[in-house]
């Protein structure tokens, strides 16, 4: 990593912000908060969530104890942005060249080999339809080569609080419900199998379903912002911090 992770410890900025947030979530959403019990006290932990809001990013981490990080391209860190991300608990990795999502993993490993709890949305970026949809391969990855637990998390009602391209939020109620973790080691041995891979994942995308309630597609996100026209599949690629949550530029 760029520089060490303190276990347990988040940036200054997202501490000041951590004690501020939360209120003013409260005042405008009133969330709902369950099974924040699913989440260890401490050790590492992948919580894979459902996407359907830039409110996610925001809301997850408001609601925990304990630090919340994730992984973004290096393209964010240009400029005033660079101090911001790196202060509220987001990693660089490099993406140019080479395997770039073996480089999104190992930064991923990096964080919960500190003992972090890592954020990720399996389905690699926000649904354009409110479904949800197949997941990518990256949190089964992880939680392979760490032993890290994988905990799903249902944002619910976040897409009807924030609307994309509506300046103004709608107050209501939204919530977040975190689900039993759960154990894919049985999956050790075949590791490196595709169809064990995506058995492991479909099973989180499974818990991911009940949990929030959503309609379930197999199809990737991607392929149906983009009109449905398949995707390359990547299978060792995982969510990382979407593009349109920050409306950064994307790199070419």
């Amino acid at each position: 990593m760029t520089r060490p992770l303190a276990r347990d410890r988040a940036p200054l900025l997202y501490r000041g912000l951590h004690k501020v947030v939360p209120a003013a979530l409260n005042a405008l959403f009133r969330p709902s908060v369950e099974g924040i019990e699913n989440v260890p006290d401490r050790g590492p932990a992948i919580l894979a969530s459902n996407h359907l809001s830039g409110l996610d990013v925001v809301l997850m981490p408001a609601v925990l104890q304990r630090p919340l990080f994730f992984v973004g391209k290096s393209e964010y860190f240009r400029g005033p942005a660079r101090w911001f991300f790196r202060n509220v608990g987001v990693i660089p990795v490099a993406r140019h060249g080479g395997d770039a999502a073996e480089a999104s993993l190992r930064k991923g490993q990096e964080i919960l080999e500190c003992g972090q709890l890592l954020g990720i949305y399996p389905e690699g970026t926000r649904s354009p339809d409110g479904r949800l949809h197949r997941g990518k391969t990256g949190p089964v990855r992880l939680a392979l080569r760490t032993g890290a637990p994988i905990v799903p998390v249902a944002m619910l009602g976040t897409n009807r609080a924030v609307v994309r391209k509506t300046p103004v939020p709608r107050l209501g109620r939204v919530g977040v419900r975190f689900g039993e973790p759960i154990d894919v080691q049985r999956y050790a041995h075949r590791g490196d199998e595709k169809f064990a891979l995506r058995s492991a994942t479909d099973e989180v995308m499974y818990e991911l379903m009940l949990l929030s309630g959503q309609e379930y597609v197999d199809e990737y996100a991607a392929a149906v912002k983009a009109g449905g026209v398949p995707p390359d599949v990547e299978l060792d690629a995982f969510g990382q911090l979407p593009d349109d949550v920050f409306a950064l530029p994307e790199a070419s």
